[in-house]
């Protein structure tokens, strides 16, 4: 048995060989470009690529095709993407043209270059994924600056304040407002005049306890001696002694007289007239 298998293999063998001779089985793309060593057949791969990638942008302009699937055919061609510029670099190296230069930029079905984000490209339906679709959608141009000029041209008498109260609805507010506070003054003065005289009472109630301490502020009145005391227990008020004398309403009449005079003489007499004028008062002996 192990003999047949031999012979089976060895035949197996030298068909595919012939075949490979005779051109009929295709060759398989190396894997990496740097094992490839021949400048034209770096060119034929780098054409099957392209044949590949253009076979997936049509199949993945189809919607009805699903997200996973549109998605998986968009990974596919990114990832065909970057083996063909593997092979432009190769094919570089070789001495051959610089595709990367001279080559035509990826464009989709419409004939747009195809758009993308930090070299991830979107395909056909891929561009209208969730979550795809916002990161394409531009941001709107924001408005120009307006000059100094031209925003002092806006300014007027709205601007500072002075028309708030030409809509009508500021001053039945105001009025309102007023209206509250007013009340609520009102209340918290007649609650602290009750807390006063609830206190005042409290006070009088504490003085009748209190009658027999000596009042410090009561003086006798000398002067008159017989009626003094009668006087004080009909009417029950307290007497005081001035001890400072009071100027009489004609004295401070006199004094403010002076004063202005003085301040008369000061603002519009001169040095000289003044030292006459004393000198004057000294002669007559005022």
């Amino acid at each position: 048995m192990a003999r047949n298998a031999e012979k089976a293999m060895t035949a197996l063998a030298r068909f595919r060989q012939s075949q490979l001779e005779d051109g009929k089985v295709k060759e398989r793309r190396p894997f990496l470009a740097s094992e490839c060593n021949e400048l034209p057949k770096a060119e034929k791969w780098r054409r099957q690529i392209i044949g590949e990638i253009s076979k997936k942008v049509a199949q993945i302009q189809n919607a009805g095709l699903g997200e996973f699937r549109i998605r998986d055919l968009n990974d596919e061609i990114n990832k065909l993407l970057r083996e063909k510029g593997h092979w432009e670099v190769r094919i570089k190296e070789l001495g051959g043209p610089d595709y990367t230069k001279i080559g035509p930029k990826m464009l989709d079905h419409e004939g747009k270059e195809v758009p993308g984000n930090k070299g991830y490209k979107y395909f056909g339906a891929a561009r209208d994924l969730p979550g795809v679709r916002e990161l394409f959608e531009k941001e709107p141009i924001p408005p120009p600056r307006k000059t100094r000029a031209e925003l002092m041209k806006e300014i007027d008498a709205e601007y500072y304040g002075y028309r708030d109260e030409d809509d009508g609805v500021l001053l039945p507010l105001e009025q309102e407002h007023e209206k509250k506070v007013i009340t609520e003054a009102v209340e918290r003065w007649k609650k602290e005049k009750l807390s006063r005289h609830e206190k005042g009472e409290k006070e009088e109630d504490d003085d009748d306890d209190d009658d027999d301490e000596v009042n410090i502020y009561a003086v006798d009145d000398e002067s008159d001696d017989e009626g003094g005391e009668a006087m004080e227990e009909e009417e029950g008020q307290q007497k005081f002694i001035a001890h400072v004398p009071v100027p009489s309403q004609k004295e401070i009449e006199e004094a403010i007289v002076r004063r202005k005079k003085m301040e008369l003489l000061q603002k519009y007499a001169s040095e000289t007239l003044m030292a006459q004028s004393e000198e004057a008062k000294t002669l007559l002996g005022l």
